[in-house]
């Protein structure tokens, strides 16, 4: 029993030092500066031994600080383009703290920047091959999860710029359909129309059973693009088509209940940044006719259903919407400039002579009870109440008010400066407003019957209250209507029931300008000036001229007062200009928003041609240097018995036309 005793004490001690080794081997760590080392020591000492407490919550303590190190760090190598550092940093606090959302996130955002920048490199190498179907595909996947990105932004803009370049009305062709064909058809069936086109370019057409395969065709194009001529032949006779494969074409009548059957639509998710979710409702439900909307204002999300021509249109407009609004440093300088003047010089005499009777002086005298005696005499001169006798004049005398003349010598100069500097950054068409100075509480009381009298308090503000609003153009020229207004007490009044109110001096301007970006413009002119006189002058004597000032006292004050106003607006942020590459946006059709422009892309040394009889002209000559495109020829077949129909002229080759 006592051998066990001495191993269970002995492993108590062993573990003892275990554990204040790996404590202070942690510490030793984290002095150092090996963070992570340091933890992973503390982490195994709080693991080996629960019941350290000190050990445990120095160990939160400096984990908590390591991973808000790490987190701080991993977002600003992120930011610098550094992924790879950012993610080792996010690993080492999931290390500490498995589930740290913030971690997770962390890891999460460096996962979708590395996809993005996959992606950005596959839509440059198809840009570079001329793909711009593949390449946009691409861009819109990278700005529908992070709208911000830079670089697919600026390829984005790179790829429309190129587009608005090259563009056809008809937009970008399947290689399939964009081999160049010449028809010649007169008031031939729509069926032998599309086997002959079927034959001629290998392309699979399926009709709807509701298309009416005997409709009259009358078509006369040279070297145009498959497409193209199918987008011609389904507008003029009612139908629309839809590619649902490399070689295959859908044709189906364009009605409505074969629309909401046949037409592909698709549903996108917008996280707008900068401007509202209702607003964007509102300019789609305006442009692109979307009728299946959803908002969310806290998240501001913006979720539509529509063709992927539509969702397209949406984007674009989008794009141009969601900005970042304007802003602008206003900084202002405000300066009340004052300056006093204040002579007083002069004789004053007394204003009153009297005669009657003055209390004379008095003297009393105080015995202690030791026997000292004291006396105290109280001045007299004071003039004594009650009535006087006029037949008895003992005691009266003549008098004046002391002293009996008083020389003033007074001459004083002031000047001052106040100072008011606000720096203010405001949003475009938004108001803000300075105050400074001083909140003035006024006492209101109410007496209401059979419950008293209730007193409340309001505040006047008194000093210096500026109201701007800033407007931002393009050109970074900011027009700003301002409004200044500066008040002072002038004096306080008193009201009824000891009530106290105060009489407010104010000046205010106000007045809209525009300035450029860093201009300065100076508002002065509200100035008070203030010329008071006043004298105290003997009767007679005080007008005369020059003797007079020796039996006169004479105040002269001058106040003058100035408010100057700085105003100098700095282009924080504004609009950024809009590229004139694409100034307009395709937006089809009231049946058919956002699809391309009805019309037919002429290849290189080819004319076009449309003229009623047997066949088509001659083809025109080509460029200089340039042989003209070859097209395909196609014979039209033979009319099915027993009801022959006229034979077409049907395809020709350029050298056929010829």
């Amino acid at each position: 029993m006592k051998i066990v005793r001495v191993l269970a004490l002995a492993v108590l001690l062993v573990s003892g030092c275990a554990s204040n080794v790996h404590f202070k081997e942690g510490r030793e760590l984290l002095a150092a500066g090996q963070g992570e080392e340091g933890l992973a020591r503390l982490e195994q000492s709080v693991r080996d031994f629960p019941d350290d407490r000190e050990a445990r919550a120095f160990y939160y303590r400096e984990r908590e600080k390591a991973v808000a190190a790490w987190a701080v760090s991993a977002e600003e190598a992120r930011t610098a383009g550094r992924p790879g550092e950012a993610e080792s940093l996010w690993r080492k606090v999931q290390r500490f703290e498995p589930a740290s959302p913030r971690a997770r996130d962390g890891l999460t955002e460096i996962a979708m920047a590395k996809r993005h920048k996959t992606l950005l490199g596959e839509a440059e190498a198809s840009l570079r091959k001329n793909d711009a179907a593949a390449a946009e595909l691409r861009l819109r996947t990278v700005l529908a999860e992070n709208p911000g990105h830079a670089g697919a932004r600026d390829l984005m803009a790179r790829l429309q710029e190129q587009e608005a370049k090259s563009r056809s009305p008809a937009g970008e062709l399947k290689p399939a359909l964009n081999k160049p064909i010449t028809l010649d058809f007169r008031d031939t069936a729509l069926k032998t129309v599309f086997e002959v086109m079927s034959r001629t370019a290998g392309i699979n057409f399926v009709l709807d059973k509701d298309v009416k395969a005997d409709t009259k065709v009358t078509i006369f194009v040279r070297n145009a693009g498959i497409e193209e001529v199918l987008r011609l032949i389904a507008v003029t006779n009612q139908l629309q088509h839809r590619v649902i494969g490399e070689t295959s074409v859908l044709v189906y009548p364009a009605t409505l209940p074969k629309q909401k059957e046949y037409l592909e639509t698709v549903t996108r998710s917008f996280y707008l940044a900068n401007a509202e979710a209702k607003q964007a409702q509102l300019l789609i439900k305006s442009i692109v006719k979307t009728r299946d909307l959803f908002i969310d204002e806290k998240l501001n999300l913006l979720v539509m259903r529509d063709t992927p021509d539509a969702v397209r249109l949406a984007e674009r407009l989008l794009a141009a919407r969601d900005l970042a609004e304007p802003e602008v440093m206003l900084e202002i300088e405000v300066l009340e400039i004052s300056r006093s003047r204040l002579l007083e010089l002069g004789s004053k005499f007394p204003e009153q002579v009297g005669y009657g009777l003055l209390q004379p002086n008095t003297t009393t005298n105080v015995t202690t009870a030791t026997g000292f005696l004291s006396q105290s005499t109280t001045l007299g001169g004071a003039l004594s109440t009650g009535m006087i006798d006029l037949e008895n004049r003992a005691g009266l005398t003549s008098y004046i008010t002391n002293p009996g003349v008083l020389l003033n010598l007074k001459n004083q100069v002031g000047d001052g400066t106040l100072l008011a500097n606000p720096r203010i950054r405001v949003k475009n068409r938004e108001k803000a407003k300075i105050h400074i100075g001083e909140k003035l509480p006024i006492f209101t009381t109410t007496s209401t019957a059979n419950v008293g009298v209730s007193a409340s308090v309001s505040y006047l503000d008194v000093g210096l209250k500026l109201d701007v609003e800033p407007s931002l153009h393009l050109d970074d020229e900011v027009d700003i209507k301002v409004g200044l207004e500066v008040s002072s007490i002038v004096k306080e009044v008193t009201g009824p029931s000891n009530s106290l109110a105060y009489q407010v001096g104010t000046r205010s301007a106000s007045t809209a300008l525009r300035l450029k970006d860093g201009e300065t413009q100076i508002l002065a002119g509200l100035i008070n000036d203030e010329e008071r006189m006043s004298a105290n002058r003997l009767p007679g004597l005080g007008d005369l001229p020059l003797v007079g000032r020796l039996f006169s006292s004479q105040r002269d004050n001058r106040s003058k007062t100035e408010i100057v106003l700085l105003v100098t607006p700095r282009v924080v942020r504004n609009l950024m200009r809009p590229t004139l590459a694409a100034p307009t946006i395709p937006a089809g059709t009231d049946s058919a928003v956002g699809t391309q422009p009805l019309s037919i892309k002429g290849r290189s040394g080819v004319s076009l041609s449309s003229k009623s009889g047997a066949g088509l002209p001659a083809q025109a000559a080509a460029e200089p240097g340039e042989p003209p495109e070859q097209a395909e020829s196609v014979e039209p077949p033979a009319p099915p018995p027993p009801a022959p129909v006229p034979a077409p002229t049907g395809v020709q080759s350029p050298q056929a036309a010829q």
